[in-house]
């Protein structure tokens, strides 16, 4: 299936169908995928409220842009993804294991707070551009590069999910004290979640980098978390199919209001209330596209009908 679109997006913009204008759109709806898919994880699958994925984008982001105005290789691109990475993971484990020890509201202030302290360190850094940022960034992201990166991270998050040490993270999720009585060491799965979904953000901050060619630390404060906090409640907490349709509504919406003004914002979360009133569990429910589950629907069907 991921194949077949790959095929589908390149046939569409051979023949024209999607100029440079909807290729833009199509490439931030990737990126804000898998920011959403990334966050979903943490507060979904493990159930920890987190207002710090800004933070962990930010790294991404200012690591792809330092490495890759020295190094303006493909290879060094990957490269800077890959230091991304890591030092988003030693920033989540950092933040994580005092952090992660407090619930609900409580995590979710810290988590917050220590995004902002991120985002301050990078202000007053030299070799970050201070609170100018960064221009001229070399272009090494383009929409093949996002679909890549969105099939591979959407993997291995759900593979992640469906895994011995994702019924793990959901035990924990669902009662945390049943879970350690049943020798689940639930520190260890909480931050395991937080880590991969950091990774992710470092990700998406890479190819935001990349592909927009400028950055600054006001692109990483806390409105950021907010905006991929609401594609997450909007597929429904706890769907990676939601969120892909949530992306894909609230990105097709944003672009679509541009031409609004100051309307644009206000027409915006006008439409995000009513769908909230309208459809409180999410766009698609606790509902998940599988492939498997397609066919073992359509054999039952076949089977009743002979």
């Amino acid at each position: 299936m991921m194949v077949a679109g790959f095929y589908l997006m390149n046939t569409l913009i051979m023949i024209g169908v999607i100029d440079s204008f909807i290729e833009n759109m199509l490439v931030t709806i990737g990126i804000n995928i898998i920011l959403a898919t990334g966050l979903n994880l943490i507060i979904g699958f493990a159930g920890q409220f987190s207002l710090g994925h800004a933070g962990f984008m930010a790294i991404g982001a200012y690591a792809t842009a330092i490495i890759t105005q020295t190094a303006s290789t493909t290879g060094g691109f990957y490269v800077s993804i890959f230091i991304g990475i890591v030092v988003a993971i030693i920033a989540a484990l950092i933040v994580g294991i005092p952090t992660l020890r407090l619930r609900g509201d409580y995590l979710a202030i810290a988590t917050m707070g220590a995004s902002e302290i991120i985002r301050i360190l990078i202000n007053n850094m030299k070799m970050t551009g201070g609170a100018a940022g960064m221009f001229n960034i070399p272009q090494f992201a383009d929409w093949p590069t996002v679909y890549i990166m969105v099939c591979v991270t959407t993997i291995v998050i759900v593979n992640f999910i469906h895994s011995r040490a994702g019924r793990a993270v959901k035990s924990v999720r669902e009662d945390e004290i049943a879970a350690e009585a049943m020798g689940i060491n639930v520190t260890k799965w909480k931050l395991a979640a937080f880590v991969l979904g950091a990774s992710t953000a470092a990700i998406a901050g890479s190819l935001h980098a990349s592909y927009l060619q400028t950055i600054a630390p006001n692109d990483f404060g806390i409105m950021e978390s907010i905006s991929i906090l609401i594609i997450v409640v909007l597929g429904e907490v706890g769907s990676i199919t939601g969120t892909f349709v949530a992306a894909v509504v609230l990105g097709v919406l944003d672009t679509v209001l541009q031409n609004f003004g100051a309307l644009r914002m206000v027409t915006y979360a006008a439409a995000l209330i009513l769908i909230m009133i309208f459809k409180p569990t999410g766009l698609l429910g606790t509902w998940e596209l599988s492939i498997k589950k397609i066919f073992s629907r359509s054999k039952r069907k076949e089977r009743v009908e002979s």
